[in-house]
């Protein structure tokens, strides 16, 4: 079946063809492709071909596709039910070994999304502090609830007109509660804070943001969030839906000295169901219902299938961690595409942290949203088809990153450094 046709039968009763905007081609143009199945770091799609997946279901799939164990315990748990809208020992097992991971988290509620996580996170912090108002990064991305659509990356960046609140629908009254700060930059945090005295309840932000494409956070920046947050009496929320579990064994924040009051975490938590997290110290979490007067539910949430899934992928990530090999490969791609950019005179330069890594389409690297807008778009489109052409499958937007899976090889490494330097070659 081609990948025209399925779409064609997609578009007539899919709105845009796609179930989420940012699998669409609109950036990269062409057809959006479809899977067939997966298998490690391959994919294949419906018209037969395999290509190179360095997208990984978003960052989610880190063991790889259809990984044996995972499929395994997944089976196991729905031969007992798949869903029961009741209290499972799955949920308590997976709560078990999130909390044991993270010292300044004593209590976790599953939900279903990092949206979700999210969300919750953002009513729990108003709720506790008694406070409206939420500070976060341009370009930084916490799901498709209304207040946080406000100067967004991911999707919304891809395909947005430049305006601050990225989607109709949103009422004005929601969005003036939600206060932008470019991301990298302190003092506009503090001068922020400053400005409304006594009424932020929370700061939010990506310690790496990965949703302006691969931004690593300057050095002592995260701290001084922190530092300001508190100052203010307002808590700090770092959203770690793409960084929990996908650097180290746990936060990623923890590892750059800080300690949020509210985390949340999602993807590779999920062992690739739909299964977030957003947890904290217990005076905090205790103000969510059942115990306090914050309101969230889920009829799904704890899933007996997702947690089995994820109790497996946290566990085989604590016996045998990944992450040093997972890096190395991500330098090599960075070095010999950078490397390779130069030598073909091509603006290209790879920007890298740990285990992912995002191909900018220009020569300095972004530190923040208007420094990822310089970057030539198109350029990138050129790039990406390029490498779909020669089997590797990019993320299909500028302002996304490309993630690195512990099912990765080296030969799939080199596979990815050949396609490069071939279209580099053709550019």
């Amino acid at each position: 079946m081609t990948l025209e046709s399925l779409f064609a039968r997609a578009s007539a009763v899919i709105p845009g063809g796609v179930n989420s905007p940012v699998r669409a081609f609109n950036a990269v143009g062409g057809t959006p492709i479809c899977v067939a199945s997966g298998k490690g770091s391959h994919l294949t799609l419906t018209d037969g071909r395999e290509l190179l997946d360095c997208c990984c279901s978003w960052g989610a799939m880190i063991l790889g596709h259809a990984d044996p164990g995972v499929t395994e315990a997944v089976a196991r748990a729905a031969a007992r039910g798949t869903t029961f809208g009741i209290g499972t020992p799955g949920e308590v097992e997976l709560a078990e070994r999130l909390v044991a991971r993270i010292p300044f988290v004593d209590k976790i509620r599953l939900v279903n999304s990092g949206t979700e996580a999210v969300m919750t996170a953002i009513r729990l912090a108003r709720g506790v502090t008694g406070r409206d108002l939420i500070i976060k990064c341009e370009g930084c991305y916490h799901g498709h609830s209304d207040g946080l659509l406000v100067s967004a990356g991911s999707g919304v960046l891809t395909s947005g007109d430049g305006a601050q609140v990225a989607s109709a629908g949103i009422p004005q009254a929601v969005a003036q509660d939600t206060l932008v700060i470019p991301y990298n930059d302190a003092e506009a945090a503090r001068r922020a804070f400053a400005a409304h005295p006594g009424r932020v309840a929370a700061l939010i932000v990506e310690p790496v943001a990965g949703n302006m494409g691969c931004v690593p956070p300057r050095p002592g920046y995260l701290k001084a969030l922190e530092e300001a947050a508190h100052a203010a009496g307002a808590l700090l929320i770092c959203d770690e839906v793409i960084n929990a579990w996908r650097f180290r064994l746990g936060l990623w924040s923890e590892a750059a000295g800080v300690t949020p009051d509210i985390v949340t975490m999602g993807k590779v938590i999920g062992g690739g169901f739909p299964l977030a997290a957003l947890g904290a110290r217990a005076e905090i979490m205790d103000a969510l219902a059942p115990t306090g007067r914050v309101y969230q539910a889920g009829t799904l949430s704890g899933n007996p299938v997702a947690t089995a899934a994820a109790v497996e992928v946290l566990d085989r990530l604590a016996a045998d961690p990944p992450y040093p090999a997972m890096a190395a490969k991500v330098r090599r791609v960075a070095e010999r595409l950078n490397a390779a950019a130069e030598r073909h005179g091509v603006p290209l330069r790879v920007q890298a942290h740990e285990t992912i890594f995002t191909p900018f389409a220009a020569v300095t690297p972004p530190t923040d949203l208007a420094t990822a807008q310089r970057c030539d778009t198109a350029l990138y489109a050129r790039f990406f088809q390029g490498m779909l052409a020669r089997g590797v499958y990019l993320e299909p937007s500028q302002y996304e990153v490309c993630f690195v899976s512990a099912a990765h090889t080296e030969a799939d490494i080199d596979h990815l450094i050949q396609a490069a330097e071939a279209t580099f070659a053709a550019l």
